[in-house]
Parts: C-alpha cells; sequence; structure tokens
C-alpha cells in the first residue's frame, strides 16, 4: 500500500515519527513535505496529499497540522477526498467502517503520540462496511 503524508512546520516531527513507523510497517511512503519546523502553511501540503490520493497515486493519505483541523479541510477540498480528523481510535475505526475515509488528519498539538500510533494501526487496519454506508457516500460525492 502507497500512503501520501505531508504536514506543517508544527507537525514536522510528529510526521517524521510516523514515516519510520509506516516504512517499518512495509508501507511505501510519499513525503509531501514540509521538511523542517520553518514557517509554513497548512493548505499546500493538505492539496497536495489529497491530490495524490485523488490521483491514484497513493491508496491513502495521512496529514497533520497543530489541530488537524485546517490541514483536513484543506484535504477535504479535493474532489474525492474524505479526511477525517480522528482524536481517538474509535474515531479512526468509524472513520474507516462508515465513512471510508481516505485521509486520515491528527493534530500533532492535540493529540498524545502514543494516541497517534493507536489511531493510524486502527485506521490502516479497519475495512469500510460499505451496504448502507455506500449509499451515504455517494450522495456526499454527488454534493
Amino acid at each position: 500500500m502507497v500512503l501520501a503524508i505531508g504536514c506543517d512546520h508544527a507537525a514536522f516531527d510528529v510526521k517524521e515519527k510516523i514515516k519510520k513507523i509506516l516504512l517499518n510497517l512495509n508501507y511505501q511512503v510519499l513525503d509531501f513535505g514540509t521538511n523542517s519546523e520553518e514557517s509554513v502553511d497548512y493548505p499546500f501540503f493538505g492539496h497536495r496529499v489529497g491530490q495524490a490520493v485523488s490521483n491514484n497515486d497513493a491508496d491513502k493519505g495521512i496529514v497533520i497540522c497543530g489541530s488537524g483541523i485546517g490541514i483536513s479541510i484543506a484535504a477535504n477540498k479535493i474532489k474525492g477526498i474524505r479526511a477525517a480528523l480522528c482524536t481517538s481510535v474509535l474515531h479512526a475505526e468509524l472513520s474507516r467502517k462508515h465513512n471510508d475515509a481516505n485521509v486520515l488528519a491528527l493534530g500533532a498539538r492535540i493529540t498524545d503520540f502514543k494516541e497517534i500510533e493507536l489511531i493510524i494501526n486502527k485506521w490502516l487496519k479497519t475495512p469500510f462496511d460499505g451496504g448502507r454506508h455506500q449509499k451515504r457516500i455517494n450522495q456526499i460525492e454527488l454534493l
């Protein structure tokens, strides 16, 4: 599986830790930056990850900023992206089961890294339930 990842300056260190975990789990990682703690604007990085997933260059994406809010909004501007800001393992599970989230958003300043690890593992391992939920996904795509 190919995963696109991107962040702003507030989440640079968290992104680097996540990359190591993903690589150790044998995922292919496309890193869309940022590449330092120098101040940058998160929309650019949310868009880049969203585009990679939308264009099928990546199977799924992970975006991280200080709160996770801004970068999730930016990723969701891309057609076909369903970015879910998850602050708990239950959020991660339901975002996949019910919403078929294809981008995971995280808040580096909000969520403890141990919880982030658990969230990522649950999100990557949880399949979409389909069924009645597919109808709702179709409605989202039509709007």
